[in-house]
């Protein structure tokens, strides 16, 4: 039986000095293998730093590198997983105060909305400016909003990949 496989990329935006080596350990303890990070200064963020790293690993990994990552709520960071066979591929932000949001994404990494998300949405807004939030918070609007300046400010870092032992 061959065993599936998907890739994906973990994006700390803001961490403070004092947890990057505990950050580098939660991923170790998810994909079984040494991490090493890539630390450079956030310039959005005086005293943080950021990372980026991809990874390679079963379906599900991202959403347990999310858990690892979780137990520092002052972290800000994003995971990627690719689609794989039988299943979608996702989005996972995190951002303080808001908690994580979650998603599936097309191939080309747009977040998908569902037919039935869309209907029930249609069906409750009580008013054309109540569709628009509610499509916002489907779209993770709040999210991106918070997360787009540590975004551009980490903009030509390098990656560095893991791979999840088998």
């Amino acid at each position: 039986m061959q065993r599936r496989s998907t890739q994906g990329v973990v994006f700390v935006h803001a961490c403070p000095k004092a947890l990057c080596q505990h950050v580098e350990w939660a991923l170790e303890r998810v994909v079984g293998a040494p991490v090493s990070l890539t630390w450079a200064e956030q310039p959005a963020a005086h005293g943080s730093y950021r990372a980026e790293v991809a990874w390679t690993g079963s379906p599900g990994t991202g959403a347990r590198l999310v858990a690892a990552l979780r137990a520092w709520p002052m972290l800000r960071f994003e995971v990627t997983e690719e689609a794989s066979h039988g299943n979608d591929g996702e989005r996972m932000s995190y951002v303080p105060g808001h908690g994580v949001f979650r998603a599936p994404t097309s191939a080309n990494g747009d977040i998908m909305i569902s037919e039935q998300q869309l209907r029930h949405l249609a069906a409750t807004a009580s008013s054309i400016e109540a569709f628009r939030h509610g499509v916002d918070e489907l779209l993770g609007a709040a999210w991106d909003a918070d997360l787009e300046v540590y975004r551009h400010a980490g903009d030509g870092s390098p990656v560095t990949w893991l791979h999840q032992v088998v």
